[in-house]
């Protein structure tokens, strides 16, 4: 076990949670490229566990539609078909311009507080890395679905893989294109500060059909 790993050892009883969150940054942080093997025993190496912790950690990625089971190949990062994208970009667009609706409507000024402190990285001025974006990018897409109140559309939401798309494609973040993407989020932000439900529903239907724009163009190629 390396001493990176040491130093980031799960506590007792969260080793395979701890697992599964460092795979799953490994996939959207495009150090596991699409179609990439997840081999058990280089796992059991890597995080000095016994093949149990890994086989659950795989089993729950599989759930959540990171990786699947290929026959001859076993666990792989899950690859999305350009029509995978599309189905995926047309159903998240509906629900996420719902929740930016709901959450511009939200009544509770606590809950609204937090939505603001929870994407605060979206207002610095900092030149953006596309791998540390997408974790910003899934942020901010998850405290929307927060302060919109509705946990079963949250939910649904996350089985979307709007952050494994973006990861797979992550060719196309060039610095022009993350510029676009925060200022996006601002003027999303901005609607839903001002209680603009209508505005803020506009906004995130923009913001996901550029987003699908550019996602199916590179799968196309």
């Amino acid at each position: 076990m390396s001493s990176i790993e040491a130093q980031e050892a799960p506590a007792h009883g969260e080793t395979v949670g701890h697992i599964v969150s460092r795979l799953r940054d490994d996939i959207l942080g495009r150090r596991l490229e699409p179609g990439a093997r997840l081999v058990e025993l280089d796992l059991t190496e890597r995080f000095d566990v016994s093949r149990g912790p890994v086989r659950e950690a795989l089993r729950r990625l599989a759930a959540e539609g990171f990786i699947e089971h290929l026959p001859n190949r076993g666990a792989v990062v899950r690859r999305l078909s350009r029509r995978e994208v599309c189905e995926l970009f047309a159903i998240r667009t509906e629900l996420e311009a719902l929740a930016a609706r709901l959450a511009a409507e939200a009544p509770e000024d606590q809950k609204r507080a937090e939505f603001l402190t929870a994407i605060q990285p979206i207002f610095d001025e900092r030149p953006r890395e596309a791998c540390r974006y997408l974790k910003e990018n899934a942020d901010f897409h998850a405290a929307i679905m927060e302060l919109s109140g509705n946990r079963q559309m949250r939910d649904l939401v996350l089985r979307l893989q709007l952050p494994l798309i973006m990861a797979q494609v992550g060719d196309i973040l060039t610095p022009d294109v993350l510029e676009a993407s925060v200022r996006e989020h601002r003027e999303i932000t901005a609607a839903i500060l001002a209680r603009d439900a209508k505005a803020a529903d506009a906004a995130m239907r923009a913001h996901l059909t550029r987003a699908s724009v550019l996602a199916l163009a590179r799968l196309a190629e």
